[in-house]
């Protein structure tokens, strides 16, 4: 299916930030960052944001600020993702956070876990970093490695278990770090398998 993805950008402090957007408006929301070496046409080009419209979601994929076609701006992580949710009137959506981006969805889901349905915790950087402020929140989490990661080990998840108390934990076997693009339809599978789990415990 190929769905209609619009390429949008808004302005944070004079600054411009580029996103995808897919999906109704009134869905549940998906937030998408990406890696270093990605933008967030990765996620057109692997098709995850045909396949989260398809299921019903609707699906923001943003360029980080100084990536893709993202302009950089002077504000702190956890502040980038507060204005994102706010200025797309985005109501409890699953950060979906892919390595490099995990220093701005680790402070954001410190300080504001109570706005984010969930989170995809795709072997990003900084748990040990943030690990004592981590411990003991409860939101809905899937971390979710490639065995053969050689950029943020696999036992990262297991820390992030221990943590984290309502994380479970996927290894996709055969996969480095960028798993999601190496086991693009396993990758799926899980991640929709989350949300639908995140779905039954909402209603």
């Amino acid at each position: 299916m190929d769905t209609n993805i619009n390429s949008k950008c808004l302005k944070l402090k004079n600054a411009r930030i580029h996103y995808l957007e897919t999906g109704h408006k009134n869905s549940i929301s998906v937030l998408l960052l990406h890696g270093a070496s990605f933008t967030a046409h990765t996620w057109q080009e692997i098709g995850t944001l045909d396949l989260l419209t398809t299921k019903g979601y609707r699906a923001v994929a943003i360029d980080i600020p100084g990536y893709g076609r993202s302009q950089r701006i002077s504000v702190s992580s956890s502040g980038f993702l507060q204005q994102i949710l706010n200025q797309l009137n985005l109501n409890l959506p699953i950060l979906v956070s892919p390595s490099m981006s995990g220093s701005y969805s680790l402070p954001f889901v410190i300080n504001s876990y109570n706005q984010l349905g969930g989170f995809v915790a795709v072997s990003p950087v900084g748990i040990e970093r943030f690990q004592d402020a981590l411990k003991g929140i409860k939101l809905p989490t899937l971390a979710i490695w490639g065995s053969n990661d050689r950029i943020i080990p696999k036992e990262k998840a297991d820390l992030l278990i221990e943590l984290m108390p309502n994380t479970q934990k996927v290894i996709l076997t055969d996969a480095g770090h960028a798993c999601y693009i190496e086991k693009t339809e396993e990758f799926h599978e899980h991640l929709i398998k989350f949300l639908e789990s995140i779905d039954l415990i909402k209603e």
